[in-house]
């Protein structure tokens, strides 16, 4: 692509603004459009922002100076114009699509009129409940907030944890109710996730597992209850769902481009109309959906390269880790990547210290590190992530010891 190329990213999020930027570096011109009021920000730390411990400000993105606010509406593709509410038509020659998720918002009783269209971005929530996604829910959340607060957070995934952990902080009485056996079942073993719940009880934290959620009473349009399914009722003045996202695809679902899961990318980013890429939460390359930030930011690292023509960069994947740092009064940190629960055959060491609630563990199979998860002390987790990363077969010497202890790496 030449220098005159009209490149245009839609979406603001970590993605899109890493894009725009890395393309500026490059000397490759590009509009980024963004559809929230606030500036462009970190999503990851809006947990932070939640507890007290940063302003908005705070985490900020520096934006690229072409940034317009506006909610595209369609994507005109035989005149390779996108369209915007406030009916103005920005053109390019190559488009990217960075839109992110959507939060789930289940389809409760008493949560909606109609409980069918659970995903659709502009449902308004009665008076006390929140989603948990944009800057907007996190104000909207840190004023409803107070000491003594009754607050239910419904999922007890990566979000609800650290939405929980925030609330409490801030001094509501929190109650977490996660529909699974136990919290971030998708990323920890049993022991990681009992320690995390320890964590939450010694803040003050009740936490419900294996707690289906049917009901959510409200009076005069205002939370006043959550109802589980056995009937069991809390009480509620808050009510957070932090159930889970999805990939936000309905502009390229309009557009006709192929989507699955999320909008189908090759190894070029480019969906199935050659001049639109597709990176970060919304894209679908080699059948997965990362919705995590490493990965959004290696495929923007790679597409801003092909765009600017310095290199036919390709991106093949991410092996991602996942990281929860839960800072201040209370400090929790742990990190977990690839298979944490082991199958027949595989090779285990695990090192916990109950006292100090700190917990290590890895597995091996076939003389390869396949995944480990580590809470409290990370020193380790550097080493263990590259030799995750490497794929290579381990050394005969017994390195595994070694690599759970090693404090050099992080």
């Amino acid at each position: 692509m030449t220098s005159n190329t009209r490149v245009v990213v839609i979406g603001a999020g970590l993605a899109g603004v890493r894009l725009a930027r890395r393309l500026g570096e490059l000397g490759t011109p590009v509009t980024l459009i963004g559809e929230e009021e606030h500036r462009p920000y970190n999503r990851v730390l809006l947990a932070e922002v939640l507890a007290g411990r940063y302003s908005p400000d705070v985490i900020a993105l520096p934006a690229p100076a072409e940034l317009v606010r506006g909610r595209v509406t369609g994507i005109g593709r035989e005149v390779r114009a996108v369209h915007l509410a406030d009916g103005s038509k920005i053109a390019y020659d190559a488009l990217v699509l960075a839109t992110g998720s959507n939060p789930v918002l289940p389809p409760l009783r008493g949560l909606f009129r109609d409980a069918h269209r659970h995903s659709a971005p502009d449902h308004v929530l009665p008076e006390g409940v929140h989603a948990f996604r944009t800057m907007d829910d996190c104000l909207g959340l840190s004023k409803a907030v107070r000491p003594g607060v009754r607050a239910v957070v419904i999922g007890g995934g990566l979000l609800g944890v650290s939405a929980a952990r925030a609330l409490a902080r801030r001094g509501a009485q929190v109650v977490l109710a996660q529909q699974g056996e136990r919290l971030m079942e998708r990323q920890l073993d049993p022991n990681a996730s009992k320690l995390v719940e320890r964590h939450l009880a010694d803040l003050g934290v009740e936490v419900h597992t294996e707690c289906r959620v049917r009901d959510v009473r409200c009076v005069a349009g205002a939370v006043r209850s959550v109802e589980m399914h056995d009937g069991y009722a809390l009480d509620a003045d808050l009510v957070v769902l932090a159930c889970g996202v999805h990939p936000r695809v309905g502009l390229a679902q309009d557009a006709g481009l192929e989507v699955r899961k999320g909008v189908v990318v090759d190894d070029e980013l480019r969906t199935s109309d050659p001049r639109i890429r597709a990176i970060g939460d919304c894209a679908q390359h080699d059948g997965t959906v990362y919705g995590l930030a490493t990965p959004a930011l290696e495929q923007a690292e790679v597409l801003a390269e092909s765009l600017s023509g310095r290199t036919h960069a390709r991106y093949t994947g991410t092996r991602a880790l996942t990281r929860l740092t839960l800072a201040g009064e209370g400090f929790f940190d742990l990190a977990a990547f690839g298979e944490t629960e082991a199958r027949p055959g595989d090779d285990v060491v695990q090192l916990a210290d109950a006292t100090r609630g700190t917990y290590r563990k890895v597995v091996v199979r076939d003389d390869r590190l396949i995944g480990g998860v580590l809470v409290g002390e990370l020193g380790s987790v550097g080493a263990l992530a590259r030799a995750w990363e490497g794929a290579e077969p381990l050394p005969d010497d017994g390195p595994l010891l070694h690599l759970l202890t090693h404090d050099g790496g992080s």
